[in-house]
């Protein structure tokens, strides 16, 4: 496999090129408005595969955004790896706050800045361009497929279904999905855990309109008042979650292996500066890695009610909303986290309101073993191409998927990310390193090489 440098090199500015296409497609699952470029880009997707050499490739309609899948069989007493990514992204707003537009890539500094660079087309672009290599150079070790959905950034609503419908199809023997972060260039990292989500949306009502806050401020229950306390209780003095039986089932950490992931390379300072804060903040007793990994967390997504507009409205509202998400770890779930959710926050609420609790997606927490095959192959290619063995981290971002492909298909998934936390993605600016794309476009073919090799052993 000597050759994967030679080749990166010589087809460099067309990968680079073909990347820069793909981002140019605003791919936005989450809004309607942009349902024709999500089907133009699964079409993109498409193409893509069958021009790397898969020998089928079609588009999979469900009842939301399609799904592109593409298979490579060489022989069917060897191996089978199947990647998984997706093609959605975020939805780019603020623009403003971009520097230059989201869906026009830019290059600059060795990075490409556009919506979607990192999270994900960058990452599981870079597994067609790698396929592509094995192809060209007939150096493909064992068979190949790829499963990439149009739906992650709304929680995957059809994949479930599709996956269930179709588990001959999907027959494998590993899942690798790179849509993951390591800790930097220098220091390569695997994520082995991921944390699970609850998410969910509440609606506090008071009066049934809109009052004049002179008329009847201090007589009537003002609903943003009234939620503002009920999310403030939530957590107390030592930003412990208050939601009744929410630490029942949460995995307890071994002072050893907390030990372990202290010896990742962190600096605090460097930490609060480049992100413009004075100190860290969260659960007492807890590092900032270990609040981002092994503990479960509460937070606030958005919040709002009355009177926003220019000026001023002496008004008391009616409602009042909120989006409140839980990151989840090992020993939770996620259905049962939101049934104590919807309970504690329905019996908090005074009986000057109404509250209603409406869920929204979740996901499981993801833990894979170290002696995992897929897991030592990603070890060892990644160590084959950055010079140094791979740190396993536990990540704090959800993929909730993986818990689910374990369920239905029996398979665990590695997940081999080459992303970094400072990429910005779901913010403005987001981008993906050029180091990083080539990066992974070497080091995939020699998971696939070690993944095979270590087959059945």
């Amino acid at each position: 496999m000597s050759d994967v440098k030679k080749y990166i090199e010589e087809h460099k500015d067309r990968f680079i090129d073909e990347i820069v296409d793909l981002l140019k497609i605003p791919s936005v699952s989450a809004d309607p408005a942009y349902d024709a470029e999500v089907k133009r880009c699964a079409e993109h997707v498409k193409q893509s595969l069958l021009s790397a050499g898969v020998d089928f490739a079609e588009i999979c309609e469900t009842e939301g955004h399609p799904i592109v899948y593409g298979e490579k069989m060489i022989d069917p007493s060897l191996p089978t790896v199947l990647v998984y990514g997706h093609y959605d992204v975020q939805p780019p707003d603020p623009i403003e706050l971009w520097t230059s537009p989201p869906f026009e890539p830019v290059i600059k500094d060795g990075y490409i800045y556009a919506r979607g660079s990192a999270d994900d087309k960058g990452q599981f672009y870079m597994h067609v361009k790698a396929f592509e290599h094995m192809i060209k150079t007939n150096s493909l070790p064992c068979n190949a497929k790829f499963m990439i959905e149009g739906e992650e950034e709304v929680g995957s609503k059809n994949l479930g279904i599709f996956v269930k419908a179709n588990k001959e199809k999907l027959k494998a023997d590993t899942i690798v999905i790179s849509d993951t972060s390591m800790i930097s260039n220098d220091c390569p990292s695997i994520a082995v855990g991921l944390r699970g989500l609850s998410y969910m949306e509440v609606e506090v009502t008071g009066p049934n309109r809109d009052l004049h806050s002179g008329l009847y401020g201090g007589a009537v229950g003002n609903p943003i008042n009234i939620l503002c306390n009920m999310i403030a209780s939530l957590t107390d003095e030592n930003n412990h979650i208050t939601v009744k039986g929410f630490y029942d089932n949460v995995e307890v950490v071994s002072d050893e292996d907390r030990a372990e992931m202290a010896k990742a390379p962190f600096n605090q300072d460097d930490y609060n500066k480049e992100l413009n804060i004075k100190e860290g903040f969260g659960e007492k007793g807890y590092s900032t890695n270990e609040r981002t990994s092994i503990r479960p967390t509460l937070d606030v997504n958005g919040i709002w009610g009355g009177y926003i507009g220019e000026g001023a409205k002496t008004v008391l509202p009616s409602k009042a909303y909120a989006k409140i998400s839980m990151r989840l770890v090992p020993g939770q779930s996620s259905d049962e986290i939101t049934e104590k959710f919807q309970a504690h926050f329905e019996s908090i609420a005074p009986d000057a309101v109404r509250v209603k609790v409406t869920p929204h997606h979740g996901g499981e927490p993801f833990l894979i073993p170290t002696d995992f095959p897929a897991y030592q192959a990603a070890s060892q290619a990644m160590e084959t191409t950055f010079g140094v063995k791979p740190i396993p981290v536990r990540g704090g971002g959800s993929i909730p998927i993986t818990s689910m492909f374990e369920e239905e298909l029996g398979l665990k998934s590695v997940l081999m990310g080459f992303g970094l936390a400072t990429d910005d993605i779901h913010s403005p600016d987001e981008h993906y390193g050029i180091f990083n794309y080539l990066k992974g476009i070497e080091t995939i073919p020699y998971f696939y090489k070690y993944f095979t090799e270590g087959f059945g052993k």
